[in-house]
């Protein structure tokens, strides 16, 4: 298993001192790099933090594995029910491991297709029930909070979908993932007999993807969770050297925090050239956004800190952003993700067209153009002063993915403690849940109601 991290291209030998960093300042920075892993290290030992525990429990692997058994061959989908962390994870797992959509060949129970339900809009959720015969559909609802609006109300229409078809043998097709013995979530499936795996009340939702919120879809699609956790738990053990050159996750946090505080690049450009990352690159969104966009430090200074993070695709991108990375503002860092060795690289047939723009790709692969792109990309970039790293996996497969999903989780860990923020908390999406459930009519957020009222009113002043 190998993940290696081109920096070069973030240097100031590169592309400027005004938009570079220097050795100095590297040097200058190591040891609050050290205290930043120092801190980290300290919450997680009080329990606070349990992600870098999952890999591992292999207890959870064994069950997990058990109930993916008992049940195969029994379905041909897996419907999962769930939002943010609860479904993002899965998506990155099921396009690296299984192939990009929608492009993943046939599916059977042999090999079950993963439908995700992780927004309330009709159209997707009719449509997606359209698709799937509810006799051959096991349904996977998550949600760590057990209460999360948009969850229950999908799993709501589903299950009645199932009960139609099976009455109550529809119980034996539904399994829960959530926080073990609280929320409503989980009366529920104590109540109907749902196969039901844990969540670990230290593992928030956007860290929680080798927890059974992913593991359990992944193994129902025929992912080794096994090999996934094995890389996983390598880079753990990396991301805890206190050797700057040796830990990936805290050198790649530390190099975005100075290019972020010194260099002022307050957005990063996750740019996967690889369609099988690229639902890890929607996953990885959720993990910087939700856990560095914060209005207080933890003194409860004010100091709205964070780095925008945006998600881009090599080649396709290139041809849609990259004219405003080159030549607008100058307020991006650019990480590429990229792939040494794919399975079928793809010969372009060697054939003679009389035509220059056919003739000198023939005998090549789509393997080299993809890289050629990349880059001539980051090259193109380092020209016009962006700043731009590269993440080198050797190949997509389990061990790999599992190493660099924990490295971006560890990354994210430390970039809090650089930031001086609480990296596990989310409290400014709390008041959008909470209005909605005031418009929804849910019993004690009627105050939440009436406080939406009076902003509507003052939009019919203004509108007037």
């Amino acid at each position: 298993m190998r993940i290696e991290f081109d920096e070069i291209n973030l240097r100031a030998e590169i592309v400027g001192a005004d938009h570079g960093i220097t050795l100095k300042e590297i040097k200058e920075a190591a040891p609050q790099a050290r205290r930043a892993l120092e801190g980290f290290r300290k919450s997680y030992e009080d329990g606070r933090y349990g992600f870098p525990d999952l890999p591992s429990d292999l207890r959870l692997v064994r069950e997990i594995q058990k109930f993916a058994g008992e049940v195969h061959g029994s379905f041909d989908a897996v419907c999962l029910v769930g939002i943010g962390g609860s479904a993002l994870g899965a998506w990155a797992l099921d396009c690296a491991l299984r192939g990009p959509h929608p492009v993943q060949g046939a599916f059977s129970p042999a090999h079950p297709r993963l439908v995700i339900l992780d927004n309330v809009d009709p159209a997707l959720t009719a449509a997606a029930l359209e698709s799937m015969n509810p006799r051959k559909t096991l349904t996977l609802v998550i949600a760590k909070s057990g209460s999360t609006a948009e969850t229950i109300a999908t799993f709501m229409v589903v299950r009645y979908w199932m009960e139609r078809a099976l009455g109550r043998k529809a119980a034996r097709r539904i399994a829960a993932v959530t926080t073990q013995g609280r929320g409503e979530l989980f009366q529920l499936a104590q109540r109907e007999g749902y196969r039901s795996f844990p969540i670990p009340e230290n593992v928030g939702g956007r860290f929680s993807v080798l927890s059974a919120v992913g593991l359990v879809p992944a193994a129902l699609i025929g992912i080794d969770i096994r090999k996934l956790l094995g890389g996983a738990r390598r880079m753990t053990q990396q991301c805890w050297d206190k050797n700057l050159n040796s830990n990936l996750g805290l050198r790649s946090a530390l190099l975005h925090y100075l290019v972020w505080r010194i260099k002022n690049k307050t957005i990063q450009v996750a740019f996967p050239y690889s369609n099988r990352l690229w639902g890890t690159a929607f996953w990885f969104r959720q993990l910087w956004a939700e856990s560095l966009g914060k209005a207080s430090n933890r003194n409860g200074q004010i100091v709205n800190v964070g780095q925008t993070p945006v998600a881009a695709l090599g080649t396709t991108d290139q041809h849609s952003q990259v004219q405003l990375y080159i030549e607008g503002p100058n307020d991006k860092v650019f990480t590429f993700w990229a792939v040494r060795k794919h399975p079928n690289p793809v010969r372009i047939p060697r054939r003679r067209f009389g035509l220059e723009s056919f003739d000198y790709l023939g005998g090549r692969t789509l393997a080299e153009l993809l890289e050629a792109e990349r880059s001539s990309t980051a090259a193109a970039l380092a020209q016009n002063s962006r700043p731009n790293c590269t993440y080198w996996l050797e190949r997509v497969d389990e061990e790999h993915l599992g190493a660099f999903l924990q490295m971006l989780e560890f990354q994210t860990a430390f970039m809090g403690e650089l930031l001086d923020v609480d990296a596990f908390n989310q409290p400014g999406v709390e008041l959008g849940k909470l209005f909605t459930f005031g418009l929804m009519g849910r019993s004690g957020y009627e105050l939440y109601r009436e406080q939406f009222e009076e902003y509507q009113t003052k939009r019919r002043k203004v509108a007037l």
